[in-house]
């Protein structure tokens, strides 16, 4: 008979995790707009102003895998949960774009730390024989505060007009996220200390290098994406109530998609199921930059949500499955690692180029990166991972 997947703590894992991301993507489609409406801010300004939360933790990334390894689980996740929730008053506060843009990338780094530890302890709940499957259905949790918290916060802001009703929500959403993540129990076995003299393995998964490089690339995409859609949709396509609804489709995509894709994963087929995601998202970036028509619009956001709900899960098990079993900490940061950096990429990148060639030419960028990004796991990456790939 098969353990059992759904534990308690395993529930509480996921709903912590719901929390800390619904918190994120409540703010992540409307500080664009806020930027430029509150602070007069350039479409560069903005694409720097927001690629300092995704620097902050792309800095903390390594040396969180590290500790998360090396110290207790439970205490980590609950000191860099605290601190993330915090953060979100620092946003109330900020009443000039500099001390916004303080604000925004300091809280980055509990941020990076805390999306390590929480994913690791979901590790350390799920029984051994389930854990492909249950890894891929943990990010459902997140999808899910895709699906959505862009649109409530949307919706909300519409209703309000208030940003500051925005900032305040997502403090007390966080502060719940806390709250729950406190009665979650794990087993203290799970954790191994690690006596070995440190090295670049301990910060940085260095047998999954390509792989990382791989997953920066589709991150770079999800950077520009996510951050400016709202504006994208507005200027090019005069859409401007349509964002919430394009992250409720996107993300409706990204959760079927983990269901269907749950099988492949607990069998095992890892490079198959990440093949068939990146191919679906390509199809997906390439129709919403090709063609401007609403129907596109919407049809896109299916095929990017699909894509990566089957791409995303299955390169996590990959670097879980080259990682030895006491660097869980270390493949979870090192993935984290590598999406952040193409996503902090993304952001600042996609600001530079729409400021010079408008948002037509940097979601243009995007697709055609995209599609390196599948030559590169084709021709290089797939044999890297067979080659590296642990039996044990």
């Amino acid at each position: 008979m098969k353990e059992k997947l759904w534990n308690a703590n395993y529930i509480k894992v996921m709903t912590t995790n719901f929390l800390l991301y619904f918190a994120f993507y409540l703010l992540t489609p409307l500080l664009p707009l806020y930027l430029s409406e509150t602070f007069g801010a350039t479409k560069d300004v903005i694409g720097i102003v927001l690629s300092g939360y995704t620097v902050a933790a792309l800095i903390i990334r390594p040396f969180s895998g590290y500790v998360v390894d090396g110290f207790s689980r439970k205490k980590v996740l609950m000191v860099c949960l605290t601190a993330f929730a915090i953060f979100f008053a620092g946003y109330i506060a900020a009443s000039t774009i500099l001390m916004f843009a303080i604000c925004r990338t300091l809280h980055g780094g509990p941020f990076g730390a805390v999306t390590v530890a929480n994913s690791t302890c979901a590790i350390d709940v799920l029984p051994a024989s389930r854990r492909n499957e249950g890894i891929g259905l943990y990010g459902l949790s997140n999808n899910f505060a895709m699906a959505i918290a862009p649109s409530i916060g949307i919706y909300l802001h519409n209703l309000v007009g208030s940003y500051m009703v925005l900032f305040w929500i997502a403090f007390v959403v966080a502060i719940a996220s806390v709250v729950i993540a406190g009665t979650v129990k794990l087993p203290e076995k799970e954790i191994i200390k690690n006596k070995e003299k440190l090295s670049l393995d301990r910060f940085f998964l260095t047998r999954a290098w390509l792989l990382a490089i791989n997953i920066c690339m589709f991150g770079f995409c999800w950077g520009v994406l996510s951050n400016y859609l709202a504006i994208y949709s507005k200027e090019e396509l005069g859409i401007t109530g349509g964002t919430g609804t394009y992250f409720a489709i996107l993300s409706m995509g990204l959760f079927l998609s983990r269901l269907q894709g749950r099988k492949a994963l607990s069998q095992g087929k890892l490079t198959q199921n990440a093949a068939e995601g990146m191919l679906i998202s390509l199809v997906g970036f390439t129709i919403f930059v090709a063609i401007k028509h609403p129907i596109a619009y919407y049809l896109s956001a299916a095929f990017i949500g699909l894509g990566n709900g089957h791409l995303y899960p299955a390169f996590l098990n990959m670097f879980i499955n080259v990682a030895r079993h006491n660097q869980r900490g270390t493949a979870n940061s090192s993935i984290l690692t590598g999406w952040d950096l193409g996503f902090g990429i993304g952001c600042l990148l996609g600001g530079v180029v729409a400021e010079h060639f408008g948002y037509s030419g940097a979601f243009w960028m995007v697709a055609v990166e995209n599609a390196a990004a599948v030559v590169l796991f084709f021709a290089a990456s797939w044999a890297f991972f067979e080659k590296r790939r642990r039996n044990d």
